[in-house]
């Protein structure tokens, strides 16, 4: 009998980051490594490395954990979850996938090392594509492909797809959060078993894991190693950490299916989601892993984030060409550049109880139609964006009237109303033309440029009428595909997604969105949390970040403009106020942090961003570094009362250590207030310190009070 073949291995290199792959025989994957750059690696070294990863088992080959599949297989000793589920009528339900030739490597353009391997289980009619690709920025990602070959149909439970992490990688964190209180943090050692965060709700949520981590205990934004994975994905999924009694540990994801969601006739095919992991030493550099891929796509930004006045907490439903006009006269005074016209607009929409659906503007409210306002709107050199919610029906509408066929229904009976309102099912062709025709029948007759996406309900008991069966997938696709629609028919079209405020804020819907928003809370004081964590995953020109009014809306607090503004300038800065009732000295000072934020784009939006890790929970430091290193913007923020009576020294992260850096406080509003009568006397007249002092030493703060903060910039001097 002739002797396999000797394992195949691949090793994958960018940007610090290496993964090595095995293929021995005849099998699916196995990640050797995942983490660290090694260097070079002969093709002995990596045999090597995989016989020292290589463990005795004690009693069977159960026992065994140095080798953690990229899709598991229950056949093949795998005790944990299994990457394929499915069966035909209960047959076939156990597959065992063997390549049916070698691994085919090659190189994109842009850099993207790619990996593609074919399998199949004959005796299962079943047919799998594993994709590989390592981003040059360090990001990896997966995703496969499963054929149906033959026999009955077969009913897919799931495809998921595995990365291993080491023993070392002892603590997770990942996030919750509800309505106005998105992406909370939580941490907990990494658990034996399986934790498993789950979306049911058809869309990403509120709650939604955005990132899980794997890391060495303690680890932060700049120190402790680090490994997470995100499934790119707008429909209900699944993203897991498991831990095995033989010792493997590993991070997982895949889309969370339905029963009978995906049938698979002989010939049919369906493809997973994505899964995006990306490793580094501290969150940060996780985060640049994410950035460095968001920028790099093709449909990625190339123009300055215009600054956007958004119409929604000014006015609410009190829509009126005369109102509206003199807003749009205030934000172009502030230096806004893009008008935004929120809900409201259509139909009888006088609240948020009817006319979803019916996507023709309002004649009562707008007797000579849009045209007006956009006309203004565009004199005052503002582009005009509009709200829509596509997916969405009002029961009181003209479309759920005439066709409530095209309403999710299962079991013969709709889901509960929420906010009065049912899901349009895309699924439905018809329902599809409908609202993809009357969208761009209104891009057509109106010079749009922006459409802000909302998503406001979830998608309970969405079944695809008149049978009743799971339709979330299939919505999901037919949404990605209306907006990859309209963009085509409208080059240059931007679309914003929202989410019943920070909801669907995942890489799926990034494909076509350049902008989310982060939550519908614009406190400040909750907007420091909010953001820091959604700028984890996007780059921060991709995130929506308004001032609201002196009084929050949706907490009650006051805070200054300084407070305000100084959280709002560090993403795609945007004005969420009724500027009519603000004073002319409040629009003068919101005026110089609108200038600031444009003299400042650049490196706000494209710089890199980093994270303090301070000794004090109330403080809060954060900030951007140009790609060159070579100058920097900082904000510390007074979350809570420190616990000493200051805030300490604050040190300035990403700066190059054999640089030296004038550093100083440059203040575009009005002087931060302070607790006491103390002096900082570098804040004063700035300073000249080597980077190397100002990342490890720091520099004494100013004693703020709770709930302000303060800038500081760094520029490279010779």
């Amino acid at each position: 009998m002739p002797l396999p073949p000797p394992p195949q291995h691949l090793h994958l290199r960018a940007s610090g980051t290496s993964v090595v792959l095995e293929l021995a025989d005849g099998s699916l994957p196995v990640v050797r490594h995942w983490g660290t750059d090694l260097g070079e690696l002969s093709t002995d070294d990596l045999s090597a490395l995989t016989t020292a990863g290589r463990v005795a088992f004690f009693d069977s080959p159960f026992d065994v954990a140095d080798a953690v599949p990229v899709l598991p297989e229950h056949a093949r000793a795998w005790i944990g979850r299994p990457g394929v589920e499915g069966s035909r009528a209960g047959r076939h339900w156990s597959p065992v996938f063997r390549t049916t030739g070698p691994a085919l490597a090659s190189t994109t353009p842009d850099g993207t090392q790619r990996v593609v391997v074919r399998a199949a289980d004959v005796a299962a009619y079943l047919e799998i594509e594993l994709e590989i690709e390592l981003h040059p920025g360090g990001l990896l990602r997966l995703r496969s492909t499963l054929t149906s070959t033959g026999g009955e149909d077969y009913v897919v439970g799931a495809v998921r797809h595995t990365l291993p992490v080491p023993e070392q990688a002892d603590e997770l964190l990942d996030f919750t959060g509800r309505h106005t209180y998105e992406r909370i943090p939580q941490r907990q050692p990494f658990p034996a078993g399986v934790h498993s965060r789950e979306v049911r709700t058809g869309r990403t949520g509120l709650d939604a894991v955005h990132l899980l981590c794997a890391g060495e205990p303690g680890f932060e934004a700049r120190h402790g190693q680090v490994w997470a994975v995100h499934l790119g994905w707008s429909g209900n999924q699944q993203t897991y950490a498991e831990r095995l009694h033989n010792g493997a540990r590993l991070l997982g994801s895949g889309e969370a299916l339905e029963h009978g969601e995906v049938r698979l006739s002989p010939g049919q095919s369906c493809t997973t989601p994505w899964m995006y992991a990306a490793h580094g030493t501290g969150l940060d550099e996780v985060t640049a892993r994410f950035h460095a891929w968001l920028r790099s796509r093709p449909h990625a930004p190339t123009r300055p984030r215009p600054v956007t006045l958004n119409t929604w907490e000014a006015v609410y439903f009190g829509q009126s060409l005369e109102r509206l006009t003199e807003l749009a006269d205030l934000g172009a005074e502030v230096g806004a550049e893009r008008f935004v016209l929120d809900d409201g607009w259509f139909d009888g929409r006088r609240d948020d109880t009817t006319s979803l659906g019916d996507w023709t503007v309002s004649p009562d409210v707008w007797p000579d139609g849009l045209g007006p306002l956009i006309d203004h709107v565009h004199g005052l050199g503002m582009e005009f964006g509009l709200w829509v919610e596509p997916e969405m029906v009002s029961q009181d509408s003209d479309l759920a009237r005439a066709h409530p066929e095209w309403l999710f229904a299962a079991g013969g009976r709709r889901g509960l109303d929420s906010r009065q309102q049912q899901v349009l099912d895309l699924g439905h062709p018809d329902a599809y033309a409908h609202v993809r025709d009357q969208l761009l029948d209104l891009l057509r007759t109106h010079e749009i440029a922006y459409l802000k996406w909302d998503h406001n309900r979830y998608l309970n008991d969405a079944g695809h009428a008149p049978g009743g069966e799971a339709g979330v997938r299939a919505h999901t696709l037919a949404a990605y595909r209306l907006m990859d629609e309209l963009v085509a028919a409208q080059p240059g079209l931007e679309i914003e997604s929202c989410a019943g405020g920070g909801g669907r804020v995942d890489l799926g819907v990034m494909e076509r969105c350049v902008r989310v928003w982060a939550s519908d809370c614009i406190d400040p004081l909750e907007r420091q949390q909010i953001q820091r964590w959604t700028m984890a995953l996007l780059p921060p020109g991709w995130v929506g970040t308004h001032v609201g009014s002196p009084r929050a809306h949706t907490t009650g607090r006051r805070h200054d403009l300084s407070f305000r503004a100084g959280t709002a300038i560090w993403g795609h800065l945007g004005i969420e106020w009724d500027l009519t009732s603000a004073s002319p000295e409040e629009r003068e000072e919101l005026a110089s942090w609108v200038a600031f934020h444009k003299a400042h784009r650049a490196l706000l939006h494209e710089g890199v961003v980093v994270n303090g890790d301070h000794h004090d929970e109330a403080v809060r430091v954060h900030g951007v570094v140009s790609p060159d290193r070579d100058r920097a913007l900082y904000s510390v923020a007074a979350v809570a009362r420190p616990h000493t009576t200051g805030p300490g020294r604050v040190r300035l992260p990403g700066l190059d250590p054999a640089r030296r850096y004038r550093v100083g406080v440059p203040s575009p509003g009005a002087t931060p207030v302070l607790e006491g009568r103390g002096v900082v006397p570098w804040t004063r007249e700035g300073l000249v310190l080597p980077g190397v002092v100002l990342t490890e030493v720091g520099l004494p703060m100013l004693p703020l009070l709770p709930e302000h903060s303060h800038l500081i910039s760094a520029e490279e001097t010779r």
